[in-house]
C-alpha cells in the first residue's frame, strides 16, 4: 500500500455546510420565539370562567338550605350576594353574609357569580324555594341565571339555565 500521509486512525473532521447552519438558527430561532413571545401560554394564563362553579354552587346552596330547614324547620332566604353582579369573567370576594353563614353555605376565596336564596308561597300555600347564581362572563350585561328549585319534600329540580356562558 502507498503511503499518501494520511493518517486514517485519527479521526476527520469535515465543515458544516453553511446553509444548514444557517437553516438549524432560524428555526431554533423561531421556536424560542414562538414558545418564549406568544400570547398562549397555558401554563402561565389562568383559565378561562366556566359555568361548572355555579352548577356546583347552587346545587350547594340548595343542599345548605334544605339541611338548615331540616334542622330548624323553616327555610331562610338570603343574598343576592356579592351585592353587584360579576362581569366580564373578573372573580369577586364572597363577603361574608349572615344568612349564607346561617344555613352554612360560604364558598371559599373568590367567585365569578351572584348568589341567592328566595323563598316565596306557593298558590297552594307551600313554601317555594329557589337557589339561583347569576354572572356575566363576557360583560355585556346579559346575565347568565343557574336556578335549581326545592319542593315540598325537599327535593331539587335540575338546574335550570338561562342565557348560558353569558
Amino acid at each position: 500500500m502507498a503511503d499518501d500521509g494520511e493518517d486514517w486512525s485519527a479521526p476527520s473532521r469535515r465543515r458544516s455546510h453553511p446553509l444548514l447552519v444557517v437553516v438549524v438558527l432560524a428555526v431554533t430561532t423561531g421556536h424560542l420565539l414562538v414558545t418564549q413571545c406568544s400570547e398562549r401560554r397555558p401554563a402561565t394564563r389562568a383559565a378561562p370562567p366556566s359555568d361548572s362553579e355555579a352548577r356546583v354552587n347552587v346545587l350547594a346552596l340548595c343542599d345548605a338550605v334544605q339541611a338548615h330547614r331540616d334542622a330548624h324547620g323553616v327555610y331562610v332566604t338570603a343574598g343576592p350576594t356579592p351585592k353587584g353582579i360579576p362581569r366580564g369573567g373578573r372573580a369577586v370576594a364572597f363577603p361574608k353574609d349572615e344568612a349564607f353563614h346561617r344555613i352554612g353555605f360560604e364558598p371559599d376565596g373568590k367567585v365569578n357569580f351572584q348568589y341567592q336564596v328566595v323563598v316565596q308561597e306557593s298558590p297552594v300555600g307551600e313554601p317555594e324555594v329557589s337557589c339561583l347564581a347569576r354572572g356575566d362572563f363576557d360583560g355585556d350585561g346579559l346575565n347568565s341565571l343557574y336556578r335549581v328549585r326545592l319542593d315540598a319534600n325537599g327535593m331539587t329540580t335540575p338546574i335550570e339555565v338561562q342565557n348560558e356562558g353569558e
